[in-house]
């Protein structure tokens, strides 16, 4: 099912096939690992090196044997030219038929062109789960955006993805937020005197949220910090921080199918089951009062505590707890989303799992760098503990959130993103989301002018009559999209997807400038161009949703 969806993989498959039987006819006993392949950029559209791993054994120049495939190969109906190039390389030019046939299943299928078929097996995305202690950075909005567009992929590619947000609700940074909103709070009550330690939290957020807390209860917690103040402020600013994330990822495309409570682990007892566990075979040990996890017997680091000398557990088996509990919910993989600060912990956890009994490859993580804000040519100071930071909000606001989505998505996500904020405002094609959104705009404005001249889109009328260099061009990137999702969804690289978009817009402009598409003197082939630019917005549609941008209808 899935390779009748992709036609070009077919049509590879049937190349290899035609060119192992000339390779049995020229005498060949044992066929090598020869390769076919989408050709680069001038050689053709397919290329195949398999004269140059036959030469020893026949006794022949690569480039006479090459000459010989070639021929044969022009034969075949498969192909509508072949040639050999430089020491032996064969160029193959599919059969324009090929390439309608492409055309006609893209309009066909429509916003399913490119998925794969259900696989069965559900799969886990946990991101953007920071703590919950202030507005979302442009860093960790990276790391939401990486998420969700994986996930996406991960959908289109035939799995069942669950999407999770990790609260991380149970350290001492929440004690330390509800101590600097009392402060705050009491400040705002005219109260003097009282100050956030060094390491709590100073943002101008605190104080608005202060001001909102005084209109809703008066002075009752006036110079007054108690249990029942930690419990009653802990609660507030936490329910008012998750409030305020939820709004900020919603304003980005950004949703969860699930919210997990770090805290909840401790209160359903898997936390203490994990120690039970971890015990009983033997990989704890007591030293100083802590509780010690066996590091070492995994992994070349040194052990690690698991609850400090206070009785209270350390992140890393809360951590441990959780990931024990997505595996019992039946996911076959989770994959966590980290920024790159969290390398050290990966094989902490690797380790974890084994101890556990989970098997290898449940849990996987993709790392990202982080990213710097530039202005004027000037990078834009951040700091996080003292509030001056540039919040996810005031990046969308200043850009878009189609900027910000697509700009997030275009780097590596192993590299550090300088984001320009001057580029991604400009409305011209040095602005790659503009460019990209540009070509569907202008494809849409083709039709509105073909509906005014009388043009009625018919699917696949005309196609027959195309087939010069840049249909044939643009026909060919349009045939590699349920590969490019395969490549980006099995590298976790959500910029092959945008990559991909660039070179498909460019090429859409390369034949649009170089060939009438609305022709009253050649209808049959304004018809064909039509079709083959209905395509071209299909591919681009469906792209555009797998990175949550948006499809300009005018521009």
């Amino acid at each position: 099912m899935e390779k009748e969806r992709e036609v070009l993989r077919v049509i590879i498959a049937e190349a290899y096939e035609r060119i192992k039987n000339i390779l049995e006819e020229m005498g060949v006993k044992e066929i090598p690992p020869f390769r076919v392949e989408i050709a680069p950029e001038g050689f053709g559209e397919l290329a195949t090196n398999a004269a140059f791993l036959v030469s020893r054994e026949l006794k022949r120049p690569p480039r006479e044997l090459g000459e010989v495939i070639a021929k044969k190969l022009a034969e075949d109906p498969l192909f509508d030219k072949c040639e050999v190039a430089g020491p032996g390389f064969v160029n193959l030019w599919i059969s324009w038929d090929c390439y309608a046939n492409v055309l006609k299943k893209i309009i066909e299928e429509d916003a399913n062109y490119g998925k794969h078929v259900s696989k069965g097996e559900r799969v886990q995305f946990e991101f953007a789960s920071v703590n919950p202690t202030g507005p979302i950075t442009v860093g960790h909005g990276r790391q939401a955006v990486i998420g969700d567009v994986l996930a996406n992929l991960f959908e289109w590619y035939g799995y069942e993805v669950q999407r999770e947000m990790y609260i991380n609700d149970a350290g001492r940074q929440i004690d330390l937020l509800a101590y600097s909103l009392w402060v705050r709070y009491n400040e705002v009550l005219g109260v003097e005197g009282l100050e956030i330690p060094e390491d709590g939290y100073k943002g101008e957020y605190l104080i608005d949220l202060a001001k909102k807390l005084v209109g809703e209860v008066g002075d009752s917690y006036r110079e007054v910090w108690n249990e029942d103040a930690k419990a009653f402020f802990r609660d507030y600013a936490l329910h008012a921080m998750l409030s305020s994330m939820r709004s900020t990822l919603r304003s980005i495309g950004v949703e969860f199918d699930n919210y997990f409570s770090e805290s909840s682990l401790i209160e359903d007892g898997t936390v203490r089951e994990v120690l039970e566990i971890l015990s009983e075979k033997g990989y704890l040990y007591e030293k100083d009062g802590a509780i010690w996890f066996k590091v070492s017997e995994f992994i070349d680091e040194s052990d690690k505590v698991l609850v400090r000398s206070d009785g209270s557990p350390t992140y890393f088996l809360t951590d441990i707890a959780y990931h024990l509990n997505k595996f019992r919910r039946g996911f076959s993989r989770v994959f966590d989303i980290w920024g790159s600060d969290h390398h050290g912990h990966e094989p902490r956890m690797r380790a974890a799992m084994k101890a556990l009994g989970i098997p290898d490859g449940f849990f996987n993580v993709v790392f990202h760098q982080y990213v710097t804000l530039k202005k004027g040519g000037e990078v834009v100071k951040m700091s996080t503990r003292r509030g001056e930071f540039v919040t996810l909000d005031e990046l969308v606001e200043a850009v878009g959130v189609d900027a910000v989505r697509y700009f997030f998505s275009m780097i590596d996500a192993n590299t550090h993103l300088n984001f320009d904020i001057d580029l991604a405002m400009k409305k011209s094609e040095e602005n790659p989301v503009y460019y990209v959104q540009y070509s569907h705009a202008r494809i849409r404005s083709i039709f509105r002018k073909a509906s005014e001249k009388g043009f009625s889109f018919e699917p696949g009328r005309g196609l027959e009559k195309l087939g010069n260099e840049k249909e044939r061009a643009l026909a060919l990137q349009l045939s590699i999209f349920p590969r490019v999702l395969e490549e980006a969804a099995n590298a976790f690289a959500t910029n092959k997807l945008t990559g991909y978009l660039e070179t498909l817009a460019s090429k859409f402009h390369s034949f649009y400038t170089e060939n009438l598409v609305l022709d009253p003197e050649n209808p049959e082939v304004s018809h064909g161009r039509l079709n083959l630019c209905r395509a071209t917005e299909v591919v681009m549609k469906n792209a555009f949703k797998l990175l949550g941008v948006s499809a300009p209808e005018r521009m």
